[in-house]
């Protein structure tokens, strides 16, 4: 039977509930887990899924040490890679191909997934530090977001999510 591992980059762990949606998706034998403990048999999965959230327009180093580390593995795989980022609720900047930080990131590495989404993520700010919590209220007050500092914003389009994970099983 088919295997997927499905590793995830996230900071809040929305990006780590996108893998689990995927994972339920996918009618294959399914692991999830951080990049930073991704399990050493790698090489016994036959898709490999990356995900990564931005966090003041970067993603976490750890990324690209992975890639970089693991990029012949990766390439010689069925494998992916998603980002999960705020601005991608806008449209315009919904794609992989009008994203901002996807271009950047792709840019910068030299491996070439086979697959590449992009995903709204979420804003919780009941769960921020005082720091987070104000930056990112500007920052959305800046690109015309919600500030309400009470509530948790969810912008992920689930059946995206979804029609992404059907893209995997027939890869």
């Amino acid at each position: 039977m088919k295997k997927a591992l499905l590793l995830y980059s996230s900071i809040d762990g929305h990006t780590r509930t996108i893998c689990k949606r995927i994972a339920g998706e996918l009618g294959i034998d399914t692991h999830i887990s951080s990049i930073s403990d991704a399990p050493e048999n790698i090489d016994t999965f036959e898709i490999i899924v990356i995900g990564a959230s931005i966090r003041y327009g970067k993603y976490r180093e750890e990324v690209f040490n992975f890639i970089e580390t693991n990029k012949a593995l990766l390439e010689s795989k069925n494998n992916a890679f998603f980002s999960v980022n705020v601005v991608a609720r806008k449209a315009g900047k919904d794609t992989p191909d009008t994203n901002p930080y996807v271009i950047k990131f792709l840019d910068r590495i030299s491996w070439k997934p086979k697959l590449v989404d992009v995903f709204a993520g979420q804003i919780d700010y009941p769960r921020y530090g005082v720091f987070d919590k104000y930056a990112i209220k500007l920052i959305l007050w800046i690109t015309g977001g919600p500030t309400n500092t009470s509530e948790t914003y969810d912008f992920t389009d689930w059946a995206r999510v979804m029609s992404f994970a059907n893209k995997l099983d027939e890869l």
